[in-house]
């Protein structure tokens, strides 16, 4: 009896363990993950609009009807990317994801306080990099650091009527998701001091 015992829980146990890892492998292994799947339909560090819900045709999952929608489809490797997105009138969102569909970040036009949402997005080992004096400067602007180099960031504009879509559109139309114009400088080494001026001999007695 006890046998039976334990031979049931310990299948019950390498089930859950099989479901977990497959969970868990399940965006790597898919070949039709959001990133491939958006890939065909939007540029490489550009904001792309994406269509109106479409029950029949949707390039994301459980898309909102009430909401613009467009993505930018980000690569870090040539350098760290700025992130402007005017705010609408009812709502605005920003939510980032790594190529393999982790949410690791997300902001909103509540919680930006400002008319335009602004923000530099970049690796941990680009921010790293940075010079000492733009550190200085980190409260004035929101560096985000990303896991992967690649990934996808999803911008949401609320429509609460229908004739107010064409409004959230133009918030995201007017987005700009871009490789910085500048590369980050890297940190540089103070300059060396030069050495002390010997001092000058003490004048000579009189006789």
């Amino acid at each position: 009896m006890i046998r039976i015992v334990f031979t049931i829980l310990a299948g019950v146990l390498l089930g859950g363990v099989v479901h977990l890892v497959s969970v868990l492998a399940l965006p790597r292994i898919a070949s039709q993950d959001a990133y491939s799947r958006l890939t065909p339909m939007t540029k490489l560090n550009e904001v792309t609009q994406l269509p109106l819900a479409d029950p029949n045709n949707s390039p994301l999952p459980l898309m909102d009807p009430a909401f613009a929608m467009a993505i930018c489809r980000y690569d870090l490797s040539g350098g760290p990317i700025k992130l402007t997105v005017p705010v609408s009138q009812a709502y605005t969102s920003v939510s980032f994801y790594t190529r393999n569909e982790v949410a690791y970040y997300a902001i909103n036009d509540r919680s930006a306080g400002k008319k335009v949402i602004e923000l530099d997005l970049m690796t941990e080992a680009q921010h790293n990099d940075l010079p000492e004096d733009e550190e200085v400067t980190a409260a004035d602007r929101l560096i985000i650091d990303s896991p992967t180099s690649t990934g996808l960031i999803l911008l949401k504009a609320l429509a609460p009527e229908p004739g107010l879509m064409p409004q959230a559109q133009a918030s995201l139309a007017a987005s700009t998701c871009k490789v910085q114009s500048e590369p980050v400088a890297a940190k540089q080494e103070p300059p060396p001091q030069p050495a002390p001026a010997p001092a000058p001999p003490p004048p000579a007695r009189k006789r």
